[in-house]
């Protein structure tokens, strides 16, 4: 069989299903970037996320904000005014579009994207830390430490225990870094938004002093984005989409 044949029978099957598929009753999107396999460019992509449908619903080019109106403009505005809760990351584009085309939605920030950006900040202090200790000729400190400070206690091996111990005995900025990101994740175990905001506040407030600029960052973001990710604990629907992938 050749490729051609089997590429228009995908085809067919594809607009096929479209078709027919039943878009309304969509209550909670998510929408969320991929990266393309052809070079460093981005896809748009937005799935159901209701507790009685889990689907893909859309593919852009991009992760431009006109890509992502184009998903809205194909859903149309009778089942867009429909959609009661939004979760995204923290892309600006993102963010204006939920708030155009559908603001009588609750947008709340996706909990994977928050810790996933914070470690990556974590993971670029250790490095150029590690870097300059290696330019003294004391790189010892921060080798085969990267996964013990980016994985979580509890799946730590007994190795791995055994170097942050070591490591945590250090007066170093990952270190310190490291406490931070940490003391961070309390945020989610607040059940009171307003107490959760004082506690974001305070955080940020103590990082903005810490003199580590991958995390003073972060800090700025958060404080930029505060209202929705305060969204993540004032909805009991947003304590169930935090957890669509799994993260928790």
């Amino acid at each position: 069989m050749s490729w051609n044949v089997v590429y228009r029978s995908i085809e067919y099957v594809v607009h096929w299903g479209l078709e027919r598929r039943d878009l309304t009753g969509i209550a909670s999107i998510g929408v969320d970037e991929l990266l393309s396999w052809r070079g460093h460019r981005y896809v748009t992509v937005v799935y159901q996320i209701d507790a009685h449908c889990k689907r893909l619903l859309w593919v852009g080019q991009d992760r431009t904000a006109e890509s992502f109106s184009r998903f809205f403009d194909m859903l149309g505005e009778p089942l867009c005014a429909g959609i009661r809760y939004v979760c995204s990351d923290m892309w600006k584009a993102y963010l204006e579009v939920v708030r155009i085309r559908v603001p009588q939605a609750i947008h709340v920030l996706d909990r994977f994207h928050i810790v996933a950006n914070l470690n990556r900040a974590l993971d670029e202090v250790r490095a150029k830390e590690a870097k300059r200790l290696k330019v003294k000729g004391d790189d010892a400190p921060l080798k085969r430490t990267r996964w013990c400070i980016l994985k979580r206690p509890e799946n730590l091996t007994k190795k791995q225990r055994g170097r942050l111990r070591t490591l945590l005995g250090m007066n170093l900025q990952t270190v310190r870094a490291y406490l931070l990101a940490r003391d961070f994740q309390h945020l989610w175990s607040y059940a009171s938004p307003t107490w959760a905001g004082k506690f974001l506040d305070l955080w940020c407030r103590t990082v903005m002093r810490s003199r580590i600029e991958p995390l003073k960052k972060m800090a700025r973001q958060f404080r930029g984005h505060r209202e929705l990710i305060l969204k993540l604990l004032s909805s009991s629907k947003a304590a169930l989409l935090r957890y669509r992938r799994g993260d928790e």
